[in-house]
């Protein structure tokens, strides 16, 4: 109520006096007063209430008053301490034996040390608070002490120095007048401030190129020794073609005496002495030298030869330096050009003797090709003119079999039966191992089931070992591996042979297991053993360790043929044995890729009652007659109407004339001049269609297979077999009952 009474600006002491005078003054109204109304009571109380007001008050301004006296005093120590510790900040950088700088963010001068800028006197005056950085930098370009490099204008070194200030940490020399050098350092505080440190290196700079002079020195006596020690002479020149070094070798090379070389000498006046040495057919190679020092663009590298009138050859090599000087060298290759002449001379000579010699050889060569084809035309011949009359045997062997025949002829027959196949496994024998060892065997390397190998050979040989009274076990094994499926059943049927021929009592055991990325095929008997020292010649050409054994027995081919076909499948070869226990063979396979292949579909059980009244007709086409006579005669005892003929031309003719298509074919491939049953077949099928054919061949090759194969027709070969005859023509009866 009494704020508008009372100066707020008025002192504390004022307000109070004002605040006694009012209460005075109220207080004497109300003893004046004499209202009967009451109205002087409450003013009285008014005052009394308004009194304590202003004590209170009183006791908030002077409490107020405390506390700003307090902070006033303490503002006041804090100013102080701020000043000592400036003046310590102060007396800390001048101890500092650097010029010392220090910019705020905005790039002002906060600071700075008496050192600082020492070495320019002229700037002394502008170092105070507030110097911004850019004007600090153009007074620095602009000092009379400052020693710029002669292309560069103050203008470009204050450009280069702001840019440089954008980095975080900087550090450079900075040459002054007298050759002193100041060191600037520069660096970013945490608050985007800049410290700068000018250190004086000058003694270090000079120290230093003392240093680097007496290094240079040292250098250049060791050049001069080097080039002293090299074996070719050397001259340098500089940009301007005059002399500045060379060896004591360059003298002899060029014939020149030692005075003739000094410092500054022309490279024209030792090109004109160096000329007079040299050959006139040299010229033209100088000439091009000259040319060479002339070009005022880059100089590529030059080399040529020249001769000196005395016959001394000088390579000669000069290549331009990056100051655009030049250096030389000149090497004798007197003796390597000798050297290369005789060479050449031995080379024509020896030359002439490798001709002399291949021709030789190119004889040999041919002589030996010759042979080797022989050996091949031998091995084919053999092939179709050994086993032609043995399979006409067979035949004849298998036609005696039958219910018409006594039981003593029959047994004569099959033990007649049992001799041809000892013949048949010694022919196949003899010729594995010759196309083996002669390169010839062609392989056909693809995905086999193990399970088709295993099962041949529990079908062939588990009545051979009930014979001998051996327990014979074949394993069954699923897993697909790459080999050639001829090979690799003759490889594991010539071991199982071997080891049922030595192994009298007891088993034999055909198995695989898994071994890493490959399976091994593995081979177990309980018979004798192999002695340690004959293991190795186990494996050779016509050795066996029975020497009682018979020809019919075998002739010691087996496992040569298991070691060589091995050999070219890439198929490791193992063997353990024990003299007494028994011995175990390992072929190991590598897995194919193609782990699922389904296994081809087998045969039924077929019996020849079966084509018995068929009334079939078969096409014979054989030009051997005593072969032709044998199939004839089986064919027929099957109840099989036989159109046998000698050639093509024969059979084309016979089925033009009787108007009827056989029920099926059996066509020999190679038929009398020059013709071959794959022909024939083609131009059968292209007349009375496609005709169950089989083409026989004693010839084994993978290019007459591929050929069969292109013309869907399977081939029979030499000798043939009674049953897997039987069973084709059973497989065409049944064709033909379906069509």
């Amino acid at each position: 109520m009494t704020d508008w009474l009372i100066d707020p600006s008025d002192s504390l002491e004022r307000q109070n006096e004002k605040l006694r005078q009012i209460t005075d003054v109220l207080m004497r109204r109300v003893e004046q007063d004499t209202d009967k109304t009451g109205v002087a009571y409450r003013q009285f109380e008014r005052a009394a209430l308004l009194e304590d007001q202003v004590r209170q008050r009183t006791a908030d301004l002077e409490h107020a008053l405390d506390l700003l006296n307090d902070s006033n005093a303490r503002l006041a120590e804090a100013n102080r301490a701020a000043e000592s510790a400036r003046a310590d900040l102060s007396s800390a950088i001048e101890t500092i034996q650097e010029g010392f700088a220090l910019f705020n963010a905005q790039d002002e001068l906060v600071m700075c040390n008496s050192r600082f800028g020492m070495h320019m006197l002229d700037l002394q005056a502008e170092l105070s608070p507030g110097l911004t950085f850019k004007r600090y930098v153009e007074l620095v370009s602009h000092s009379r002490f400052l020693a710029l490099p002669v292309d560069l204008s103050p203008e470009a070194w204050a450009e280069r120095r702001l840019k440089r200030h954008q980095d975080n940490h900087v550090m450079f020399n900075v040459r002054m007048v007298r050759d002193r050098w100041v060191q600037v350092s520069e660096h970013r505080t945490h608050d985007g401030g800049t410290v700068i440190m000018q250190t004086d290196v000058t003694d270090i700079m000079r120290l230093e190129r003392e240093e680097r002079d007496k290094l240079l020195d040292g250098q250049s006596r060791m050049i001069r020794a080097t080039l002293d020690h090299l074996n070719q002479g050397v001259v340098i020149f500089d940009r301007n073609a005059r002399l500045m070094g060379w060896n004591k070798r360059v003298g002899t090379l060029l014939t020149l005496p030692v005075n003739r070389f000094r410092l500054g000498t022309q490279f024209q006046t030792l090109l004109d002495r160096f000329e007079s040495e040299t050959t006139t057919e040299a010229a033209e190679k100088r000439s091009s030298l000259w040319q060479w020092v002339m070009e005022d663009g880059d100089r590529k590298p030059i080399s040529f030869e020249v001769k000196r009138r005395d016959g001394l050859i000088l390579d000669v090599f000069a290549q331009e330096m990056p100051d655009r000087g030049f250096v030389i060298s000149f090497t004798d290759v007197t003796a390597e050009r000798e050297a290369t002449r005789t060479l050449f001379e031995v080379n024509e000579l020896l030359e002439q003797r490798v001709m002399e010699r291949t021709l030789e050889l190119e004889d040999a060569l041919s002589s030996a090709e010759r042979a080797n084809a022989s050996k091949s035309r031998f091995v084919a011949a053999a092939s179709h003119d050994l086993l032609q009359p043995l399979s006409a045997a067979k035949l004849y062997v298998s036609a005696l079999d039958g219910p018409e025949t006594g039981s003593a002829t029959r047994e004569i027959a099959h033990k007649a039966h049992r001799a041809l196949n000892s013949v048949e496994n010694i022919i196949d024998a003899l010729l594995d191992i010759s196309k083996l060892e002669a390169g010839m065997a062609s392989l056909e390397v693809t995905s086999v089931r193990l399970d088709t190998i295993f099962d041949t050979i529990r079908e062939e040989f588990t009545p051979i070992a009930a014979q001998k009274g051996l327990d014979f076990k074949v394993l069954t094994c699923s897993a697909v591996v790459e080999s050639d499926t001829s090979y690799l059943r003759r490889i594991v049927a010539n071991l199982v042979s071997n080891a049922i021929r030595y192994t009298d009592t007891g088993r034999v055991l055909v198995g695989a297991r898994s071994n890493g990325n490959s399976f091994r095929i593995e081979v177990w008997d309980t018979g004798p053993g192999i002695p340690e020292t004959k293991q190795d010649i186990i494996f050779q050409e016509f050795e066996r360790l029975d020497a009682k054994a018979s020809a019919s027995e075998g002739l010691g081919l087996g496992l040569a043929i298991v070691e060589r076909a091995c050999a070219r499948l890439g198929h490791p070869l193992g063997l353990w044995s024990v003299v007494g226990k028994g011995s175990g063979f390992f072929v190991n396979v590598t897995l194919s890729n193609q782990p699922h292949l389904t296994l081809p579909g087998s045969l039924s059980k077929i019996t020849g009652g079966q084509l018995a009244g068929s009334g079939m007709i078969v096409l014979l086409v054989e030009n051997d007659l005593e072969l032709r006579r044998a199939m004839t005669l089986l064919l027929e005892k099957w109840d099989i109407s036989v159109l046998d003929v000698h050639g093509a031309e024969e059979a084309i003719a016979l089925l033009d004339e009787i108007e009827i298509a056989p029920d099926a074919m059996l066509i020999d491939y190679q038929l009398d001049d020059g013709e071959n049953g794959l022909d024939l077949i083609d131009q059968i099928h292209a007349r009375h269609g496609k005709l169950p054919t089989r083409l026989i061949s004693a010839n084994r090759s993978p290019e007459l297979r591929a050929q069969c194969a292109a013309r869907d027709v399977d081939l029979l070969n030499k000798p043939i077999d009674a049953r897997t005859l039987e069973r084709f023509l059973t497989s065409a009866l049944e064709a033909v009952a379906e069509y």
